[in-house]
Order: structure tokens, then C-alpha cells, then sequence
């Protein structure tokens, strides 16, 4: 209730009664002035007080219908500039504002104006820039791959090769443990099974990587679906896709967003323990709308101290704004993690 008083319609209005009532103390002061001063027959203390309640009273509903009508006009145009700025940071800058005065109001407004035709310019250098760095990407393509394999390695040794090696310890214990204590021999081998499924995801999730780059002719809905068709027959996930077969992107904006999607299904396969995940991709107001979800166990996006993770979040989000896009990951441990990506067209 006070919060609304501070609006600045009723300061609007404020203002009016503030006049109201120092015009009321003038007219006062004139008045007894001249009632004291000549005493004439005409003006009486009652005549005062009748013409000064009756001046009170017209005035104060003038001002408050007055205060609230002009008001009305400059509360809808500040309204305007908030739903400008909002759509500003919604990664929307071709939203514009067109005023018929000229006053201080409609000159911020052109300037506001201004600034979001020098944003979208900014977001068609920034993808100017990537379609260049494409063909520069393309002759690097080779440093990329000795690369993308050394990581590859280092994963598979850090983490399928020590688990098969944890795997086949187990399996060695038990083969020990049949004869002797077949109930001690069957929780190890249960651990086994379950070590050998942890390696198989895995060594899926980077398999997953070693997917070409481009999307070898393919328009982006296409390669999308037949990614997830790979992993719907390589992993128990259960997908829910969401995919505007209309979607056309330049090439180069396309392999980004096929790599941020495949790096994201990547970390969702070796570390969230999902079983559903959802994947959602459309086009709203000239801009591409990506929406990925699981239900695995989350994490604190803040204090994630997994690098691995890390650094697939990194690349996406490099990648996002790269684009001119804007990059959103919300995680609730126990709950799932969900990603928002904006990138204008």
C-alpha cells in the first residue's frame, strides 16, 4: 500500500495538493488582511470562512481529478520504457518506441532507441564474427581432432579404464569368494554389474563426442533427431522432443547449437543419473528458443567443484554468447537441472 503511494502518479497528485494548499494560505492571508485593515461592510468573517471552505472543497477534487488524469499519460509512457528494457535483456533489440510529442520524455525514448539498433548491430557483428571464425575453424579442423582425441584419452583413462580395472578386481575377489562365501561373492559381483553399467554410460556419453563436428548436410532439426534416435538405442533415457521443423539458421549458427545440445546431452548421460530428459527447441519473436531439461539428481550450480562438468557448461555457455545469445541454468539437487538458451535471429 505505501509502495504504491511512492508511484509516481500520486506524487503526481501530491504535487497538486501541495499547490492547492499554499494557494488556500495566500488567499486566507489576503483576505483577513483586507478584513483587518479596512473592514469593509461586504467582507464579514463568515463570508471568509464560507468562501474559503467552498474554495477548498472545488479545489481539492479538481486537483485529485486533474492530478490523476495528467499523470495517466506519463505512467503509460514510463510503462513503455520498462517493457523496452525488459525486452532488452530478453535478448529482443529490434522492440522500438514511438512517441508524437517532443518533450524530454519522447527524446529519452529515441535515445533508448538508439541504443537497442546499436545492440542488434552488436549481435549481427557478433555472428558476423562466428560465420568468419567458421572458415578459420575449418582449416583448424585437424589441430582439433589430435586435440578432441589427447581429451578423449585422458577421460577413458580417468574414468572407464579405472573403472574396468575396479571391475575386473571385483570380478577376481568373487571367483575367490563362489566357494567359500557364495553370499559375500554374490554382493561383489552385484557391485561388478553395477560398475560395468556406470562404464558403459560412460564410454556412450564419449562416444557421443567423437560425433563429426558439422552436421554433414543435414538441417539442424534433422541432425538433432537423429542424435537422439542414437542415444534413445544406446541408453534407457526416455526423450520428449520438441522440435519446430521450420527452424533455418545460417550454417555456422547451426553447428553451434548442435554442439551446445550435444555437449549438454553429453554431461547428462555421464553425471546427472537421469531417466527422462526433455528437449524443446522453437522459434519466438526472431529468436531461437532451446529448452533442456532432466529430472536427474542436480547439482549447486555455484559451488560445483566437478571440472569435468565445469568445463562442459563453460563451452556451452561460450558458445551461447558467442552467438549474441543469452545462456540460463537452473539445478535443484534431488530435483534435475534445466537449461535456457536465447540466441536472436
Amino acid at each position: 500500500m505505501f509502495k504504491r503511494l511512492n508511484s509516481i502518479r500520486f506524487s503526481h497528485i501530491r504535487s497538486h495538493f501541495y499547490a492547492l494548499f499554499l494557494t488556500t494560505v495566500i488567499l486566507l492571508s489576503f483576505l483577513l488582511s483586507i478584513y483587518v485593515l479596512f473592514t469593509p461592510q461586504w467582507l464579514t468573517v463568515e463570508s471568509i470562512f464560507l468562501f474559503i471552505t467552498t474554495y477548498v472543497v472545488v479545489a481539492l477534487v479538481l486537483a485529485l481529478y486533474v492530478g490523476f488524469k495528467s499523470s495517466g499519460d506519463m505512467k503509460e509512457r514510463l510503462d513503455y520504457f520498462s517493457v523496452l528494457i525488459t525486452q532488452f535483456a530478453n535478448g529482443n533489440y529490434q522492440s522500438r518506441l514511438y512517441f508524437n510529442e517532443d518533450d524530454e520524455i519522447a527524446r529519452i525514448g529515441n535515445e533508448l532507441n538508439e541504443l537497442g539498433k546499436k545492440m542488434q548491430d552488436q549481435v549481427k557483428s557478433l555472428q558476423r564474427m562466428a560465420d568468419a571464425k567458421a572458415d578459420l575453424a575449418k582449416s583448424a579442423h585437424k589441430a582439433a581432432v589430435i586435440e578432441e582425441r589427447q581429451r578423449l584419452a585422458r577421460d577413458l583413462h580417468d574414468s572407464v579404464s579405472q573403472q574396468l580395472f575396479g571391475v575386473t578386481m571385483m570380478a577376481e575377489a568373487s571367483l575367490k569368494q563362489i566357494d567359500k562365501n557364495p553370499v559375500i561373492a554374490k554382493e561383489q559381483l552385484e557391485n561388478v554389474a553395477a560398475s560395468a553399467l556406470q562404464a558403459q554410460t560412460e564410454m556412450r556419453a564419449l562416444l557421443l563426442h567423437l560425433r563429426p563436428v558439422h552436421l554433414s548436410g543435414d538441417p539442424l532439426p534433422t541432425g538433432l533427431k537423429k542424435l537422439i534416435e542414437e542415444l534413445k538405442q544406446k541408453s534407457t533415457l526416455n526423450f520428449k522432443v520438441e522440435i519446430d521443423e521450420a527452424i533455418k539458421l545460417p550454417e555456422t549458427t547451426e553447428e553451434h547449437v548442435f554442439r551446445i545440445i550435444q555437449e549438454s546431452l553429453s554431461n547428462i548421460l555421464r553425471h546427472a543419473e537421469a531417466n527422462e530428459v526433455k528437449v524443446k527447441l522453437s522459434m519466438r519473436s526472431n529468436e531461437l528458443f532451446i529448452h533442456i531439461a532432466d529430472n536427474g539428481q542436480g547439482f549447486h550450480v555455484d559451488e560445483d567443484s566437478n571440472r569435468k562438468t565445469s568445463y562442459g557448461l563453460k563451452t556451452m555457455k561460450e558458445r551461447s554468447e558467442e552467438l549474441g545469445g543469452t545462456f540460463t541454468i537452473r539445478s535443484v539437487q534431488g530435483e534435475g537441472t534445466y537449461i535456457d538458451i536465447r540466441i536472436p535471429c
